[in-house]
């Protein structure tokens, strides 16, 4: 082989895989890339967001994309990943077996409430992952580790309350945090029809305000012991 084969040779590979960022630079790509993912597959879910858009939004190029990520499906779960993690790492700094049983589930039922009207892309986000049967996040390693954690800190929420006599026996710890998440989650996914077959602008901050307090109020009336 000659010298300038070889010459050839390198230049193919070099431009077969990008160079390699520094650590921090890689990193912020990555949450660039990220970032603008969410916001495309939020907004047209798998099938109709775009590898060149999501890209170009991050500031970054196709190979690049494909070198973190692998492929559009892969990058897809990493976003998924990506969202519930940021909400349970929420919930963890919520502190709740350091407060008052009825005040830390108090607290987690606005939590939830303010989460979904800060952060609108996670009710599009889910809502597709249940239209694919959770056929992505069914690969995920992470999910149900993140998950049971929640669990368990909430029945040590319970245990505490039930000892003090505050909170009920029986409840469990699993069908109260879906009880929670579905209280916001419906009226946030369903608000647009729900005003239309209503005729009130439930999406207003006085009608939100109004929904908000109804959550706690269910919840804990729900909990309290009798």
């Amino acid at each position: 082989m000659t010298l300038a084969d070889t010459t050839k040779l390198k230049r193919a590979a070099a431009k077969a895989k990008p160079r390699l960022e520094p650590v921090r630079d890689a990193e912020r790509t990555q949450q660039a890339i990220l970032a603008a993912a969410e916001e495309e597959f939020a907004s047209k879910g798998l099938a109709g967001a775009r590898v060149d858009v999501i890209a170009e939004q991050a500031g970054a190029n196709k190979r690049m994309l494909y070198y973190y990520f692998g492929s559009k499906d892969d990058l897809y779960l990493a976003v998924l990943e990506r969202a519930y993690g940021k909400m349970r790492e929420a919930e963890r700094e919520l502190n709740l077996t350091d407060l008052d049983p009825l005040e830390a589930i108090r607290r987690l039922v606005e939590f939830k409430f303010d989460y979904c009207q800060k952060n609108p892309t996670i009710i599009p986000l889910l809502g597709g992952e249940n239209m694919h049967g959770a056929k992505y996040l069914k690969r995920s390693r992470k999910l149900r580790d993140m998950h049971t954690m929640l669990v368990d800190i909430i029945s040590k929420v319970l245990a505490e309350g039930e000892k003090k006599g505050e909170i009920r026996p029986g409840v469990d710890p699993l069908h109260l945090y879906i009880s929670i998440s579905a209280l916001s989650y419906l009226y946030f996914s369903n608000s647009a029809t729900l005003s239309a077959a209503f005729g009130r602008q439930l999406s207003s901050p006085a009608e939100q305000n109004m929904r908000r307090a109804h959550c706690v109020d269910v919840i804990l009336s729900y909990v309290q012991a009798r």
